[in-house]
């Protein structure tokens, strides 16, 4: 399933150079559009752990998980450009998330990523329709185009945890800690999100 993304942004979108000086995101999409392959350790620096944890979280296996971050940077580095992401931890993010997906698909790792990837796709099953109900690309556009509305529509904090779940794949407890919430509190907000948004798609005209 290839989701949605709600502006996702880590810190300050900036590297970290040796000396102190900060590398910008403007800075390492320069470097692209140079075909200078400084930009690809430049990506590295700013992003690698980052995307590294959105696979590792669906993959749970560090070789696997690795790889996906390497293609990451080569499918980057052939889409940009004439691409240049407004958000370039986004841009980075959707690519490694759909590539572990593939992946985790792809070996049907069913009990793989602790159980959470199959969990949290099942759950999301019951609002949103699968991949293979929307292969024509219209309709896959058009489907995405309805998940940020109904994105932008949620109260901040609900928005975190149902992203949280569905996007990186954290497991309820994580979320708890990370927003300072009952388990309870969690396991409440994503049910009634699924809900709301299942409500919002079918008056959309999307059939489930």
């Amino acid at each position: 399933m290839k989701l949605f993304c709600r502006n996702i942004v880590i810190k300050d979108g900036t590297a970290e150079m040796s000396g102190g000086w900060k590398l910008k995101d403007t800075e390492i999409l320069d470097l692209y559009f140079q075909r200078d392959q400084q930009a690809l350790a430049e990506t590295q620096k700013a992003y690698g752990n980052y995307c590294y944890s959105i696979a590792w979280r669906i993959l749970n296996d560090k070789e696997d998980a690795e790889e996906c971050v390497n293609d990451t940077w080569l499918k980057a580095w052939n889409a940009i450009p004439p691409s240049r992401p407004m958000r370039l931890s986004l841009f980075l993010g959707t690519i490694t998330r759909n590539l572990s997906l593939d992946r985790w698909k792809g070996k049907k790792a069913m009990k793989r990523g602790r159980g959470e990837t199959q969990v949290a796709l099942e759950e999301l099953s019951e609002c949103i329709p699968n991949n293979d109900c929307t292969e024509d690309a219209v309709e896959a556009a058009e489907l995405e185009r309805l998940l940020n509305s109904f994105l932008h529509m949620l109260p901040e904090r609900d928005c975190n945890v149902f992203l949280r779940r569905y996007w990186y794949v954290e497991d309820y407890a994580a979320i708890a800690e990370r927003y300072g919430l009952k388990l309870n509190t969690v396991k409440t907000s994503l049910f009634r999100t699924r809900n709301k948004l299942k409500d919002f798609l079918m008056k959309e005209g999307i059939v489930l």
